[in-house]
């Protein structure tokens, strides 16, 4: 009988909390002292916490088989890098389908007709619980950006349109390694190759 690979909900006893980090933005960081289940024995260890609203990444595909992606500067990783069009949930209780909407409207002004969920990644689950969820966005066309303007890094963000099997080789040749794109645009292959689209 095979077996059903999986991740599952799990939850290890916190002694204490403290806060590294606590401010104005979205993020906090805090240190948690953390203890294995059944090792009471054992001494706590110490883990921080990156506390993060979540974000959102759309795949945007062309008609042609092209892919809507930005390059945009990124400070932490001192790069420009090509991603896709996302964005952070940051507007209170906002559906993450109504998130990827909108930021697919702010940062690269279009609109979809069709949308699918790709993927829900915790892109570095070591760190922090920031759920990305990755979607799928088809039917496009122009749309404004209404009032929203770009700012910061976004306001340097240069749009391009390429191939899904071009973005592929770039994945896999290293010249593209934003973790979003390289899942979202892999998964999208996968399920193309399925005929699941």
């Amino acid at each position: 009988m095979p077996t059903t690979v999986a991740d599952s909900s799990e939850s290890w006893p916190v002694e204490s909390s403290r806060d590294l980090y606590r401010g104005d933005w979205l993020v906090a960081l805090r240190a948690d002292v953390v203890r294995r289940p059944g090792a009471a024995a054992e001494p706590g260890f110490e883990r921080w916490v990156l506390e993060h609203p979540g974000a959102v990444v759309v795949l945007a595909v062309d008609e042609q088989e092209r892919v809507c992606c930005v390059r945009q500067y990124r400070h932490a990783a001192q790069g420009r890098f090509v991603e896709l069009p996302a964005g952070l949930r940051d507007a209170h209780a906002e559906d993450p389908l109504e998130t990827a909407r909108r930021e697919l409207r702010e940062e690269v002004e279009l609109e979809a007709d069709e949308w699918r969920q790709l993927l829900d990644l915790y892109p570095s689950a070591g760190i922090s619980a920031e759920r990305q969820v990755v979607y799928l966005a088809r039917g496009l066309r122009h749309a404004d950006r209404g009032d929203f303007a770009l700012e910061h890094e976004e306001a340097d963000m240069e749009r391009v349109w390429v191939p899904v099997d071009d973005l592929v080789d770039a994945v896999l040749d290293g010249r593209v390694s934003e973790s979003p794109i390289t899942a979202a645009v892999l998964a999208y292959v996968v399920l193309r190759e399925k005929g699941d689209l």
